[in-house]
Formats: C-alpha cells, structure tokens, sequence
C-alpha cells in the first residue's frame, strides 16, 4: 500500500491545499495530512481548529476520490511524522522557482535522514499558483475578499479567528 504524508501549516486550509490533496490522492492509496504545531511558527488557527478545518474540507476530497484521509499534527520533523504515519512518499505542492529551491534542499536533507521516504513534488495548478495561506490572512485582516482563495469553512474560522485577535 502506497501512503503518503502531506506535511504543511494549514493555517488555514485553502483551495490549494485542497488541489494537491486531490491529485496526490490519484497517486497514493492513503493520503496522512500531518498539520506542523512546531513552537516557534504561532498560528492564528489554533492546532485543533485546524485539525476539525482540515477533516471537514478533506472529507468531500477523500469520498471523491474513494481515498482514505487521516489527519494528524506534528511537532518534530517531517520525515520522523511520515515514519510514524508509516508513510512512503512525502508530498509536496510547488507554486514557483522559490518554492522548488527551498523544497529540493528540504528534500535533500529529508532523503538523507530518512532514505526509505521519497518526496513528491506537485507543481501547482494554474488557478491556484498564487495562493498561499499567509497572504489570504493578509488579505483577511485588512477587510478583503477570501473567496477566492478558501472554502466556506476556512472562511469563517478566518474571520472568527481575526474578530478574535481584535
């Protein structure tokens, strides 16, 4: 059984998380997504606000694709969360050269910890290149429009989680 680990913040879950997660599911039979809790990044999304986001908005993904989804945090590092998931393959999205510059490095560093767990990288689709979730909390906490850029849910954490912090 092929399973993969899609590592990433989800802070919060946005259409382009949701599209790698839809094409990494052609490619495994499971797919773990492993929410990063490391001490040093703060969120604005709590760890379990984003746990709940990730499960509702990956549901409809997982049944569409006839995939099993399991979602999990983490707090160490990548390569040691996807040996726990007993996962193969760490996927990664791509949406620019920058992107691919820090991400081969990473997986570089990742294949020689962890030599048995090959990293994937999928390059972003077209309509969902320039998204990236720390842009759309800008966008959010100056008033703007996140439709684009999030499902209904993550909408709303969104906006409760910036009527919070106000």
């Amino acid at each position: 059984m092929r399973t993969g680990f899609y590592p990433g913040s989800f802070d919060p879950i946005t259409f382009g998380h949701l599209d790698v997660i839809a094409r990494a599911a052609r490619l495994v039979d499971k797919l773990v997504i492993g929410i990063g809790t490391h001490g040093s990044k703060q969120g604005l999304l709590s760890p379990e606000e984003r746990l709940a986001l990730v499960r509702t908005v990956a549901k409809p993904v997982a049944e569409h694709a006839g995939l099993k989804i399991d979602v999990v945090t983490f707090s160490g590092l990548t390569v040691e969360a996807a040996k726990s998931a007993k996962a193969n393959v760490i996927i990664r999205g791509l949406r620019d050269a920058s992107d691919f510059d820090y991400e081969v490095q990473m997986a570089q560093m990742n294949g020689a910890l962890t030599p048995e767990v090959e990293t994937v990288f999928l390059a972003a689709s077209p309509a969902t290149r320039m998204i990236s979730s720390s842009l759309v909390k800008q966008i959010g906490k100056m008033g703007g429009d996140t439709s684009l850029f999030l499902p209904d849910e993550a909408q709303a954490a969104l906006k409760a989680a910036l009527n919070h912090k106000n």
